[in-house]
């Protein structure tokens, strides 16, 4: 009994977690050249409200219920990390935010080593 209560409530944080809710989509009021905006996306927020209650906290990406992601761009290219935020793949579902939103995202990722 106590192992399925635990598989279900794994998955809510799952499911819950990973959508990412409308935060993402509110409009930047400028730039602070910290490195982690393109254009007008906030990259930083996107992440915060979208990626760390799967894969890890304060940006780092080491994990968590999903993967680590402190290395991706090791491994996969910005296309192919741009089509896994917006189409889902395995266990994480698909993230709703713009395509700018993701594609920053994924630009950003890209360039982990």
């Amino acid at each position: 009994m106590k192992t399925k209560f635990l598989a279900i409530m794994l998955g809510a944080v799952l499911v819950l977690g990973a959508c990412g809710g409308d935060k993402a989509k509110e409009e930047d009021k400028g730039t602070t050249g910290t490195g982690t905006e393109t254009a007008s996306v906030d990259v930083e927020k996107v992440v915060s409200t979208s990626c760390i209650a799967c894969h890890g906290g304060n940006l780092e990406l080491k994990g968590g219920v999903g993967p680590d992601l402190s290395k991706v761009g090791d491994h996969m290219s910005e296309t192919e990390i741009h089509d896994v935020i917006i189409n889902g793949r395995g266990g994480m579902p698909a993230i709703k935010v713009s395509d700018e939103e993701a594609t920053a995202v994924a630009q950003w990722l890209a360039e982990k080593k």
